[in-house]
This record gives C-alpha cells, sequence and structure tokens, in this order.
C-alpha cells in the first residue's frame, strides 16, 4: 500500500490515531525528494504534500534531528540524509536476489520458450543458482550449481565486462578461466566485452557448443553494482541470426525489472 493509500484508509477509519496522520504525513514528506529534484526547499515539499509551510518546517526539524534529511546551511534547502540508509540496512542486506529473480525468470522463459537462469559470481565462475527450463521437449538446461568458467560463456563475458582488465588478466594467467593465451586474442577478447558493457548484454552464440546460444545479462543492486546475471539459453537451431537482438534485449530487460526490484538507480539502466 501507497502511502497516499494509506492515508486515505486512515481518513476512513473513525478510530485512527493523530499519531498515525503525523507518520504517514512524515513518509510523504521523504517520498516528495526525488531523483529528478534530490534537493527541496520547505515551499517547494509544502505544495507537493499539500501542507502548511509551517507544518512542514515543524518536519523537517524533527526529521534533520533524526539524520533522515539534511539541511544546506547557506541556502536552507533540504536532501535525503544518511539516516534513511542505516533505516533501510536490515531490508537491503536480507533482500534475496534468487527469491526477487524468480518471477522474472518464469516470465522470460514465458515469453521466449527457452530456458532462463539466474548466475551468481565466485570469483572465477558463473554459477548457477536458480533456473526455469524450457516447456519444449528440445531444450539446453543446466542443473543448480552448474559452474561455467568458459571464457566464451555468455553469463563469463558479462561478469568479466565489468572487471578491470588487469583482473581478467590475472584470472587467466592462473588458469582460473579457460582463455586465450596470446595476447593479441586477449586484446581483442577486451575489446569484445567493452562492446557488451556497451550493449547491456552478451551472446553466446555456438562458441562453446556448437548446438547452443546463450544470451546474458547484468542485475544490480541499489549501488548500482552488478551482483548477478540472467541468462537465456537455448538450441541453436532454434535462434536465428535475426533473433539475437530481440533476444538479448528481451533477457537484458528481465534483468533490469529484477535490478529495479533491488533499488538499482535508473541510471544504471542501459
Amino acid at each position: 500500500m501507497s502511502v497516499d493509500g494509506a492515508a486515505r484508509y486512515e481518513d476512513g477509519d473513525a478510530e485512527a490515531k493523530p499519531s498515525s496522520s503525523v507518520l504517514l504525513n512524515g513518509l510523504r514528506l521523504l517520498e516528495s525528494f526525488s531523483i529528478a529534484e534530490p534537493v527541496l526547499g520547505v515551499t517547494d515539499i509544502a505544495r507537493k504534500v499539500d501542507l502548511h509551510k509551517s507544518t512542514v518546517s515543524r518536519m523537517l526539524s524533527t526529521l534533520e534531528g533524526a539524520g533522515y534529511v539534511e539541511r544546506h546551511e547557506d541556502t536552507g534547502r533540504y536532501r535525503l540524509g544518511l539516516g534513511l540508509i542505516a533505516l533501510a540496512g536490515p531490508l537491503l542486506a536480507t533482500m534475496d536476489v534468487r527469491r526477487v529473480a524468480l518471477p522474472e525468470l518464469e516470465q522470460l522463459s514465458a515469453r521466449t520458450g527457452e530456458t532462463s537462469a539466474l548466475m551468481l559470481w565466485n570469483g572465477h565462475e558463473a554459477v548457477v543458482v536458480e533456473q526455469i527450463s524450457s516447456p519444449k521437449q528440445v531444450k539446453h538446461t543446466a542443473a543448480v550449481g552448474t559452474r561455467y568458467d568458459t571464457y566464451a560463456s555468455s553469463s563469463v563475458q558479462v561478469f568479466l565486462s565489468e572487471m578491470p582488465p588487469a583482473e581478467i588478466e590475472r584470472l587467466f594467467d592462473r588458469r582460473l578461466l579457460v582463455g586465450p593465451d596470446k595476447q593479441e586474442s586477449r586484446d581483442e577478447y577486451l575489446d569484445e566485452l567493452n562492446t557488451t558493457r556497451r550493449r547491456g548484454y552478451a551472446i553466446n552464440d555456438g562458441r562453446t557448443s556448437i548446438e547452443e546460444v546463450g544470451i546474458s545479462a547484468p542485475v544490480r543492486d541499489h549501488r548500482g553494482v552488478m551482483v548477478a546475471a540472467v541468462m537465456l539459453s537455448a538450441p541453436r537451431f532454434r535462434v536465428t541470426e535475426s533473433m539475437l537482438e530481440a533476444f538479448g534485449l528481451g533477457v537484458a530487460e528481465s534483468a533490469w525489472r529484477v535490478s529495479a526490484r533491488l533499488g538499482a538507480p535508473s541510471t544504471s539502466r542501459v
């Protein structure tokens, strides 16, 4: 229920306590800040929440004392405070990306008819932690716990695309990843990873298996940091070259929906 919805509920309750309305108004005040308008004056806030300026000013003083808003000394305008991070910390710490991703994986498989999976990175491999199998008789699947350590795998590509080149070189040098030995081949691969990062998804069109296509896209948390990947896998004979972009955009959209539920900033959307 939204704050406004809760307010309407309270308004219809003859026995609602005045403190409930004060609490809801305080939440509405906090919700008046946005990415587009991170800094607001008392007049701006009063207009947004439809309260008198004196009331808003008193509420802001209380919220400032608790650390939920901060006041700029020179302008007198307000922004959200770091106290909100502490307030949301328990939720953010316990947010289960696997649980959050499952509905999106189900929808992705329903739309495409292919197998979808959620991948996590263990430091040198992409690991399957959730999977929705294709309903078709001929399909590509990987059991939960399956690990990918081949540089051409779409899930490995998308995780590596977020890493510094020196870290990628270290993984290859230590044989923690199956990859090219020659430096010129590695340089070409790093260029491919740059393309993957700009495009927003990675493609493995038969590079690890002539019979399989894999497409992966990044999942980001509330910091904009990649924490997982959504992967779609399908028999190669069912995916024509003209379908790759549409599937790629679909996987990227599913990954973004998971990211949004994790609180990822909209600026991280490709």
